[in-house]
Parts: structure tokens; C-alpha cells; sequence
């Protein structure tokens, strides 16, 4: 019961804060036009200085653990890759393909992971999670980018130059790389500099939030019901049904598998709403995996929790 309040605790304000975005438009406090202006200053502002400054405060040293991030990082790749073959076998609209790549790889590792990690484990050993973050956050963007960068628009020719300056010029690719320059060099921002940046970065969760809230109609569930089944069941249970069993077969145990799970069983990013709009995906498809996804979450996780505890794995 303890764990599936604490799912419960964890996942629904991001309900509460989405039903405020899709209120605010029902009263016409948002339009249209706004939410496209809002959703293009979180992309390339807000969501980029949140992830800086996860990856700016994260403790490399005392947290290392190469084997935890080895597995992390291959399991990613090999999941992506794999995705990335069969996908546009099963779906031949290329806005739909790159969003269901992502939908399906990237999860809310920053507003997920950190707060179970911290309410199962305490502070004292959440950096193993936090440094984690750092290094799978930056590669679920630049995988991303790659994603819908390869099935922007109806061209099917890839343009490989394209690629790789969508990735290059990506704000969240750009921030993750500065973060990770400022920790390696030991670079530390002025103590005024240091506050406004962690006090803007406050912004850009409940921000992306409320413009996916905001985007989000009701009319469109029908249409779009079979594509968000797909990807919200191979996200919460096929996927971590693959590499948890493996995760436990190479002896992770503790906050290395809790950080595992929450990897690939946490909710479809929020701000992978936001990267769909700006690059030419579906994003009607992206706010529904994301939406859909956080609701079916708070039962598979407690699932997943409740089994990896009940084994004494966690």
C-alpha cells in the first residue's frame, strides 16, 4: 500500500498541473497562437537551463558507478536501435514514426526518478540516481533529436548533414554538453549566477506541463487510441519486462535497479512534447503517449516496485 501511494504521490500533480493548462484554454486564458509561442521559449530556454543544472549539480565523483552507467547507456542504445528497425516497419507516417521511437525509449528520468529514488532510499544515496541522470538524460535528447530528425517531414531521403546540425544546434543537446564541461572542469557559477539559474530552471516542469495541458483535446483519443495503447504498453511493461530480468541477471540490486527500473519503466518525457512541436512530429501523438502514459504508470510501477521488493531486490 506504502508503495502505491507513493506512486500515487509522485505521479498525479503532474495531472493536476496539466488539468490547469487544459483548464486555462477551456476559459480562454490560452489560445492557439500563445501556446505555440510558450512551447517554442520552454524548448529553447526553460526545459535547457533545467537540464544544465541537473547535470551542474550532479556529484561525478563520490556517485561513479561505471558498470550502472555502462548498462544504462547500452541498454538505451540497443533499444533505440532497435526501435529505430521495426518502427517504420509498423507505421509509415514519418511524423508519427519518430514520435513513437521516442515514446517508447525516453522516459521521465528528471521528474520521475529523483523524487521515488529519494521517498524509497533517502538523500543519502540518491546520487548514484542523480549522476544517472546526468548521463542518460543528455543521451534520451541527442537520441531523440536523431529520431525525429530522420523522420521529419514526408522526405524519405535522409540527409545526413541535416542530422547531424539538428543535433548539433539542439538547446537541450547544447545545455547537457555545457553541464557536463562545467562538472568535468570543476567550473563553478557565481553564487548569484548559481540561484537565478536553479530558480528559472524551477519553471520549465510545471511550464511544460501546463502547455501540454493546454494542447491537449479530447477529440483526438479515438483517432489516435491504438497508436497511444502501443506505445504506452511497450513503455510501462514490455520494455522493462526485458531489461529488468537482465538488469537482476548482471547482480544489480538496490538503488542500482531502482535507478534501472525508473530508466525504462517512468513515464514518457514531458518535454518530449515540446522537442515533437519544434522538429515536424505528431505532436497530437506525443501530449497522448505523455498524458496516457503518467496515468498507467502509477499501477505498473507500483507493480514493478512491489515485485522487485517482494524478491528483496530493492
Amino acid at each position: 500500500m506504502n508503495n502505491l501511494i507513493l506512486s500515487f504521490n509522485v505521479v498525479s500533480p503532474l495531472f493536476l498541473v496539466m488539468s490547469l493548462g487544459y483548464y486555462l484554454k477551456h476559459i480562454k486564458l490560452l489560445d492557439l497562437k500563445t501556446l505555440n509561442s510558450m512551447n517554442t521559449i520552454c524548448f529553447k530556454v526553460f526545459l535547457p537551463l533545467l537540464l544544465f543544472y541537473n547535470v551542474y549539480k550532479s556529484d561525478i565523483k563520490s556517485s561513479f558507478n561505471l558498470n550502472l552507467i555502462l548498462f544504462s547507456v547500452i541498454s538505451v542504445i540497443i533499444l533505440f536501435l532497435f526501435l529505430l528497425i521495426v518502427i517504420p516497419k509498423i507505421e509509415k507516417d514519418n511524423s508519427k514514426c519518430g514520435v513513437m521511437i521516442q515514446g517508447i525509449f525516453r522516459s521521465n528520468f528528471v521528474i520521475f526518478g529523483m523524487p521515488v529514488a529519494t521517498e524509497l532510499f533517502g538523500d543519502e544515496k540518491i546520487g548514484i540516481t542523480a549522476l544517472l541522470i546526468a548521463i542518460v538524460v543528455p543521451l534520451f535528447n541527442l537520441l531523440s533529436v536523431i529520431a525525429l530528425e530522420l523522420f521529419r517531414g514526408e522526405d524519405k531521403n535522409i540527409d545526413y548533414k541535416k542530422i547531424i546540425k539538428g543535433v548539433i544546434t539542439n538547446p537541450l543537446i547544447i545545455a547537457s554538453a555545457i553541464g557536463l564541461i562545467f562538472v568535468l572542469l570543476g567550473i563553478k557559477l557565481p553564487t548569484f549566477l548559481e540561484k537565478s539559474v536553479n530558480d528559472i530552471s524551477k519553471i520549465a516542469t510545471p511550464f511544460s506541463l501546463i502547455l501540454l495541458g493546454g494542447s491537449f483535446s479530447f477529440g483526438n483519443v479515438q483517432s489516435y487510441f491504438k497508436k497511444t495503447i502501443f506505445i504506452v504498453s511497450n513503455k510501462l511493461i514490455f520494455v522493462p519486462l526485458i531489461f529488468i530480468p537482465i538488469a537482476v541477471a548482471f547482480g544489480f540490486r538496490e538503488i542500482e535497479l531502482l535507478s534501472i527500473l525508473l530508466v525504462f519503466a517512468a513515464p514518457t518525457a514531458v518535454s518530449s512534447f515540446q522537442m515533437a512541436k519544434q522538429m515536424g512530429g505528431d505532436s497530437i501523438l506525443a501530449e497522448q503517449s505523455i498524458v496516457f502514459s503518467c496515468l498507467f504508470c502509477i499501477p505498473t510501477v507500483f507493480l514493478w516496485i512491489l515485485i522487485l521488493k517482494q524478491f528483496a531486490l530493492i
